[in-house]
């Protein structure tokens, strides 16, 4: 009888352990997704933040080209054509 009693009271404490395991990694776990959504906001305001650098500094070239600068001048009046069609391209489906 001891011996069963032993054997009983030997897994109850395994399982003591493991229900403490469980509950310490998922608590870890639920830190841990917390830990990625924070992270994954922050990922889309840095991407956001680098899309409006990357405009201004397209604006920024544009502007240099405009004031006399050769450099990059080919790629402004590219850029100015698109916008112009692209205004085109507005004011036609306005008149519709």
């Amino acid at each position: 009888m001891s011996s069963i009693t032993q054997v009983v009271n030997l897994v109850e404490d395994k399982l003591k352990i493991l229900l403490e395991n469980y509950t310490f990694l998922k608590e870890e776990n639920e830190l841990l997704y917390k830990k990625i959504a924070g992270l994954e906001t922050q990922i889309v305001k840095e991407k956001q933040n680098f899309n409006e650098i990357e405009k201004q500094y397209q604006l920024l070239k544009i502007a240099k080209t405009i004031e006399g600068s050769k450099e990059d001048s080919r790629e402004t009046k590219l850029k100015i054509n698109a916008l112009i069609r692209e205004i085109d391209a507005c004011i036609v489906q306005l008149s519709e």
